[in-house]
């Protein structure tokens, strides 16, 4: 069933040509439209996962018997990079799958290729619209601005008693040429808890300055 429609890369037909680039645009469609239906995508990336199948076909087609194809092969896959951002390991995944694809359709194992591509896309879709992964608690960033005057060290312990279930102080500053304190507190917040009610009452303590709650930025990968 997982046999090549070639005998030897070096030697192939007109054919088998179309026909390889054919599977690989099809595959690299697919792995677009499958990681397009997460909701987060850029369309330069979506263009790459259609595209890249073919780049890879050729590359290696080109190399292949070639004295220095391992060089060159290792070359091609280097080249693939994001400079302008980090990628996450997901978009790193199917950049991966992309390449193996194009790898895989230059050698002729084009049901082999078919078979792995819709495993994942199938898989990827499954995991993606599923809850698989999710924290099942969501942490809060606080940020309490308080008078210098105020004892930022227990002065909302009551507070933080009756809203939260967990906290970390994480950062103290002085702000407003040290007339404040500004406090960075990692929250997590009791269940059906309302954040404004928090909010007004931490404003009735700290004298209506600022009380800033945001979500933790995204790690910067691993990416």
């Amino acid at each position: 069933m997982f046999t090549s429609i070639i005998d030897s890369t070096s030697n192939f037909a007109v054919n088998d040509a179309i026909l390889m680039t054919a599977c690989s645009l099809v595959m690299g469609l697919l792995i677009s439209l499958t990681y397009i239906s997460k909701g987060k995508y850029t369309k330069s990336y979506a263009i790459t996962l259609v595209v890249l199948p073919i780049i890879v076909q050729v590359v290696i087609l080109m190399v292949n018997g070639s004295i220095g194809a391992g060089i060159a092969i290792a070359g091609a896959f280097s080249l693939v990079r994001f400079r302008s951002q980090p990628a996450s390991s997901l978009e790193i995944s199917t950049i991966f799958l992309a390449m193996a694809v194009g790898l895989s359709n230059a050698m002729g194992y084009l049901t082999f290729s078919l078979f792995i591509t819709v495993v994942f896309c199938v898989v990827l879709f499954v995991l993606s619209h599923t809850k698989y992964g999710e924290k099942r608690t969501e942490t809060r960033i606080v940020r309490i601005t308080i008078p210098e005057n105020l004892d930022y060290s227990n002065v909302f312990d009551d507070l933080f008693e009756k809203y939260t279930k967990s906290l970390t102080l994480d950062r103290v500053r002085t702000t407003n040429m040290g007339s404040m304190f500004e406090m960075t507190y990692t929250v997590e917040f009791k269940k059906d808890v309302k954040e404004k009610e928090f909010i007004d009452d931490v404003r009735c303590r700290n004298g209506n300055l600022t009380v800033i709650i945001s979500r933790p930025m995204p790690e910067l990968t691993e990416l």
